[in-house]
């Protein structure tokens, strides 16, 4: 069923609040994608502070149009969906990659970071990143692997000394 000019201007301004409020935006192919996995995608990108909205190509066009982000309607061959980041940027697209790996119908199509539009390709490689917790977490063992080796290095030569006492005792 059409949508009436009312409901069509509803969901227009329901875009233009996002896109004003968004860090990154997020195209999306969804055809073939169950309702249940759409729903748990909603529920996943709540968690990292980001939502999913479904949206007709030429809204989509018409609302990124007006807050010049570049968007053509023809180049995409299937539904779509926007993701949109309110928090952190990466927390959305980490969560659209992992499930795309899960299922095959959703697909990263392309993006907006910082208002700069970015490929699919792009916008993976910065999903596969680790987190920043991750990444201190790696850095905090790395700078602490010396000491600690060092530390290893000296117990063992105390080791040592008290095994070998321990035999020029015996004997």
């Amino acid at each position: 069923m059409a949508l009436t000019k009312v409901q069509k201007q509803k969901v227009l301004d329901v875009l233009k609040d996002k896109v004003a409020r968004q860090k990154a935006i997020l195209l999306v192919g969804i055809t073939g994608l169950k309702v249940k996995d759409l729903t748990q995608l909603r529920k996943k990108l709540k968690n990292v502070d980001a939502s999913i909205q479904v949206v007709k190509k030429t809204l989509a066009e018409k609302v990124l149009k007006e807050h010049k982000l570049d968007f053509d309607k023809k180049k995409m061959k299937t539904e779509v969906a926007l993701v949109f980041a309110f928090g952190d940027e990466l927390g959305a697209a980490k969560t659209v990659y992992q499930m795309s790996r899960e299922n095959e119908n959703l697909k990263i199509l392309a993006g907006f970071i910082e208002n700069q539009p970015k490929d699919a390709e792009y916008i993976i490689t910065l999903a596969q990143i680790p987190s920043r917790e991750e990444l201190l977490a790696r850095l905090v063992g790395t700078m602490s692997a010396p000491v600690s080796n060092f530390v290893r290095a000296l117990n063992y030569n105390i080791k040592g000394l008290v095994y070998l006492l321990s035999i020029i005792k015996k004997a």
